[in-house]
């Protein structure tokens, strides 16, 4: 050290020579994550919980109720009256099937969302979703009632009807989801490969 730092170290210990530490407060004892298990499970069941009814977007409002034997139709514009008349008919192969039976009307309304968003992720066209009839209950028809409601309310169903004789008639439901992102590029290339 050079004379200069010296009486620079020593004028900064003078100013400082009353100076003190500061006391800290006493620390908050953290509970361990043994103590804080059940809770944290609970928290995040209640946080997936929400979560999941935050996504699913069909409502449980008031819902219009149906006959028995109505007949469920629904057709979104831009879907061609050809395909519309072939699902009605039955006449694509169901890909995939849901049965509603024994489902109360909260459950029904997850398995419909969770059935339609399967169906999207393995690029399913039509399925059929059995909801029964409902006939001779209190209530008639109530499964079929909230069908006919929540299946306009997700953008991926295009069109749906009321299934023939062979797959449950008015007591089942044909649906159409529309296409994958990946199909309609496989679509166009293959249509782009006859043009040349």
């Amino acid at each position: 050290m050079s004379d200069s730092d010296t009486t620079e170290f020593e004028a900064f210990r003078a100013a400082m020579g009353d100076v003190k530490p500061i006391k800290r407060p006493a620390r908050v004892k953290l509970q361990s994550s043994a103590d804080l298990g059940t809770n944290l499970r609970a928290r995040r069941e209640a946080a997936t919980a929400t979560v999941a009814s935050e996504i699913n977007d069909l409502s449980g409002e008031f819902i219009e109720p149906v006959d028995p034997s109505d007949i469920l139709s629904f057709q979104r514009p831009g879907i061609q009256n050809g395909v519309f008349r072939n699902l009605r008919l039955g006449k694509y192969a169901i890909e995939a099937r849901l049965d509603l039976h024994r489902h109360t009307v909260e459950q029904a309304r997850e398995a419909v969302f969770r059935f339609v968003s399967d169906c999207l992720k393995h690029d399913i066209r039509c399925a059929l979703i059995t909801h029964g009839k409902g006939e001779g209950r209190k209530q008639p028809a109530v499964l079929k009632s909230c069908i006919a409601h929540w299946l306009p309310q997700l953008a991926e169903v295009m069109a749906f009807h009321s299934a023939q004789k062979q797959h449950g008639a008015s007591g089942a439901t044909y649906i159409m989801l529309r296409k994958s992102e990946r199909k309609r590029q496989d679509n166009l290339e293959r249509h782009q490969k006859r043009r040349l």
